[in-house]
C-alpha cells in the first residue's frame, strides 16, 4: 500500500471505529474490524487488472466504499459473537470507552450521548445483525434508506421495513434518557461519597427501589453470575463487598460512553469501569465491567496511546 493510500485511510479511521463500535459493542472487535477494512483497502484489485494498484480510480467515494466493507465485516463478526455471548460467564456488558476526547464522535446532545450509552448498546443486542446495521447507519450516521439499502445490498423497501422493526425493539418501554450530565455527575459524586463513608442510609436514598447491579467479569475477574436486583439486596452487596474493600482503591469520575462514569484503580491499575442510569432522579441501573480483557481499551486511552 502506498503512503498516500495509508494516509487517506487514516482520515477515515475515527469514523470507521465509531461505526464498528456501535455495531459490535466491543472496542477490541471494532479495532480488528477496522484493521480488516484497512487490509481490504490496500489490496482491492484495480478494475484495470493492475492488482493492488488501487490508486482509487475505481473508488469514487472512499467513505462510502469503506463504510460498506466495514459494515459487512461487522455483520460477519456479529453472527459469531452471538454464539460466544451465549456461552459467556455471567452478565455480558459492552466494552466501555472514554468519550470526552471524541473517541466515538461528537456527543453534543442528549440523543447523541444516548446513542453510545451502555443502556442503548444493550438494547441493540436484541436486534438481528442486519437490523442493527440498518439502525446504526440511519440513527448514528444519518444514512438515507436508499444509502442503507445500497450498503447492505437490500431493496429500499426492505431497508425501511428493517428500520421500523429495529426502532420498535429499541423504543422498548423501559428505555429512557438519563439526566443531563451535570445532574448525573452530582448523583455519582453523592453515591461515591456515601460508599466511601459507609453511609448505607444515604446510599438507599440515591437508589431506586428496583435498582439493579450488574457485574461483567467474564469468568476472569470476580463478579456475580447474575444481576442483583432491588434496593435492599444492592445495598447489602455494596456493604458486604464494594465498600469494605474501597479503602485501598482510587476512584475517578469521568465521561464513559457519553455520560459520567466511574474508573476504579487499585495500585494504579484499572480494575473496573462503572456506568449508571437514572430514573426519576435516582440511580436505577449500575453496571460494572471488571473483565480485564474489556478494560484494555480504556487503559490504553488513559495511558495516552494512539488508538
Amino acid at each position: 500500500m502506498t503512503t498516500a493510500l495509508a494516509e487517506e485511510f487514516e482520515t477515515h479511521r475515527p469514523r470507521l471505529f465509531s461505526l464498528a463500535y456501535r455495531m459490535l459493542g466491543s472496542a477490541a472487535e471494532a479495532e480488528d474490524a477496522v484493521q480488516d477494512a484497512y487490509l481490504r483497502w490496500g489490496h482491492r484489485p484495480h478494475p484495470s487488472g493492475s492488482g493492488a494498484g488501487a490508486e482509487r480510480e475505481g473508488i469514487e467515494q472512499p467513505a462510502a466504499w469503506l463504510t460498506t466493507v466495514l459494515t459487512r465485516l461487522c455483520l460477519n463478526r456479529l453472527t459469531s459473537a452471538r454464539a460466544r455471548r451465549e456461552r459467556y460467564v455471567g452478565p455480558w456488558l459492552p466494552e466501555p470507552v472514554l468519550t470526552a476526547d471524541g473517541a466515538l464522535g461528537p456527543l453534543e446532545s442528549v440523543e447523541q450521548r444516548d446513542a453510545v450509552s451502555t443502556a442503548l448498546l444493550l438494547l441493540l443486542e436484541r436486534l438481528t445483525p442486519v437490523e442493527r446495521a440498518v439502525y446504526v447507519l440511519r440513527e448514528a450516521f444519518a444514512y438515507s434508506h436508499r444509502e442503507v439499502a445500497e450498503t447492505l445490498d437490500l431493496s429500499e423497501a426492505n431497508a425501511r421495513q428493517l428500520y421500523r422493526r429495529a426502532t420498535a425493539h429499541v423504543a422498548a418501554p423501559e428505555r429512557r434518557f438519563s439526566a443531563e450530565p451535570e445532574r448525573l455527575r452530582a448523583l455519582v459524586e453523592s453515591f461515591l461519597a456515601a460508599a466511601r463513608d459507609g453511609d448505607l442510609s444515604r446510599l438507599e436514598t440515591l437508589l431506586a427501589k428496583d435498582v439493579t447491579w450488574s457485574g461483567d467479569g467474564g469468568g476472569k475477574a470476580r463478579a456475580g453470575r447474575r444481576p442483583i436486583e432491588g434496593r435492599t439486596k444492592v445495598v447489602r452487596f455494596l456493604a458486604g463487598g464494594a465498600i469494605k474493600f474501597a479503602g485501598g482503591m482510587d476512584f475517578q469520575i469521568t465521561e464513559v460512553n457519553g455520560a459520567p462514569g466511574l474508573l476504579i484503580r487499585e495500585d494504579a491499575q484499572l480494575i473496573a469501569v462503572a456506568t449508571f442510569e437514572l430514573r426519576d432522579d435516582v440511580i436505577a441501573e449500575m453496571r460494572a465491567v471488571v473483565n480485564p480483557d474489556k478494560l484494555a481499551y480504556v487503559a490504553r486511552q488513559l495511558a495516552g496511546e494512539r488508538l
